[in-house]
């Protein structure tokens, strides 16, 4: 196998990673390509999720990479990012199920799990055997999960009590299990549970009608007396600050994803810029389509470049949440920046689904707003410089 960077790593990061990591990610490249891209903008048209594909793209080790119980190799952040960067520059909406399935799902019982807990769970997971979905968000409830959660845990003997309501939470709709965050009555902390989507008074509804990202399957979910056992309660979740524990390793891996969304947006607009002529020549010989593209591919590198050092931070164990705050916002906003000089390179073609910018566009609004807005990572950021909270 030889493996290449893509044309848009101009500055060649990935060459950083192992001969094993090369190789896991060339797999992920190769199912993207081969199995993903040719039906991706059909199903996302039908604001359906391509199902069938889950078992073969769970083949290529995509979701083993993070956790010693699930691990093919030993593996870096820098490996899983690009692994984000991979999927997300041929479909956001696939990266997106891995990222629940592996960073939320699996992320909540690998770092919050008991050891008996991550030995049943996480290789069902990273097989795809279960299928696992991420509570956290309420219809009331965002960006102040920390304080503001309104579902319930309530003890009764070797039970808990759910009661509440989750909104926009990917996976949903086919999930065997989802991890639910509910405050306890008892003492006012958050906890986390793993509910079966089976138990009774549990039920999920596809939110309809969405612009972006319409081949996630994200649902609202209500827990009408929802009775787990202790059995099932993340044993090492205490407090939300274990729940941020999970979504600092997912925030870094959003930054990631919405690269690889601008990197789509780009190679699409590369592409149409070599075939398509006006004034009799083809528009790749134009001065301003040129500056469009080289705009787009100065954003691409300067966030790469952040996102493979926020990673390394993360495996030398020095990350802090502004670290991962400050690669989402950033990257995220150069996203929707070379997304647009993407599409408008392409001129009026580039609104329609066929030229696949169009869906890289409109997908690109939804990565910038989950996993924490713009507005709420810069005040994490604006806390660490000034040593003030302006949050309320």
């Amino acid at each position: 196998m030889t493996f290449e960077p893509i044309s848009a790593d101009f500055y060649g990061f990935s060459t950083l990673l192992s001969d094993n990591e090369k190789e896991g990610l060339q797999r992920i490249r190769d199912y993207m390509e081969s199995e993903v891209r040719p039906v991706i903008n059909e199903y996302w048209e039908k604001a359906e999720f391509p199902t069938h594909l889950v078992p073969g793209f769970m083949a290529t080790d995509v979701a083993r990479y993070a956790f010693p119980e699930t691990s093919p190799f030993e593996n870096s952040a820098v490996f899983r990012g690009f692994a984000a960067l991979e999927m997300s520059r041929v479909d956001a909406s696939m990266a997106t199920f891995i990222g629940v399935q592996e960073g939320l799902a699996m992320g909540s019982i690998g770092v919050a799990g008991s050891a008996e807990q991550r030995a049943e769970w996480l290789p069902k997971l990273a097989s795809g055997e279960v299928v696992g979905a991420f509570g956290l968000t309420e219809p009331l409830s965002g960006s102040d999960s920390a304080k503001g959660l309104r579902t319930t845990a309530r003890r009764e003997g070797d039970e808990w009590v759910i009661n509440g309501a989750k909104r926009w939470i990917g996976n949903a709709t086919f999930s065997d299990i989802t991890i639910i965050w509910a405050k306890d009555e008892a003492d006012g902390q958050v906890k986390g549970f793993i509910v079966p989507t089976s138990t009774p008074g549990y039920s999920a509804t596809k939110i309809e009608r969405k612009i972006s990202l319409r081949s996630v399957m994200n649902a609202d979910i209500t827990l009408e007396n929802v009775r787990v056992p202790e059995s099932l309660r993340l044993q090492n979740a205490r407090s939300f600050r274990d729940t941020a524990r999970v979504l600092r390793l997912t925030r870094a891996q959003v930054a990631w994803s919405s690269v690889g969304v601008a990197v789509g947006a780009y190679d699409a607009a590369v592409a149409y810029a070599q075939e398509r002529e006006q004034f009799g020549k083809p528009i790749a010989q134009h001065q301003l389509i040129q500056d469009h593209l080289s705009r787009c591919l100065g954003n691409i590198t300067a966030s790469i470049a952040m996102c493979v050092r926020v990673s390394q931070m993360l495996d030398e164990g020095t990350q802090r949440d502004e670290h991962s705050a400050l690669a989402k916002g950033f990257c995220t906003a150069r996203m929707r920046e070379t997304v647009a000089w993407a599409r408008e390179a392409m001129g009026g073609n580039g609104i329609v689904l066929d030229y696949e910018a169009a869906r890289f566009f409109a997908d690109a609004e939804a990565l910038y707003s989950y996993e924490g807005t713009h507005e709420m990572n810069s005040l994490i950021v604006g806390r660490s410089i000034t040593g003030h909270n302006a949050f309320v």
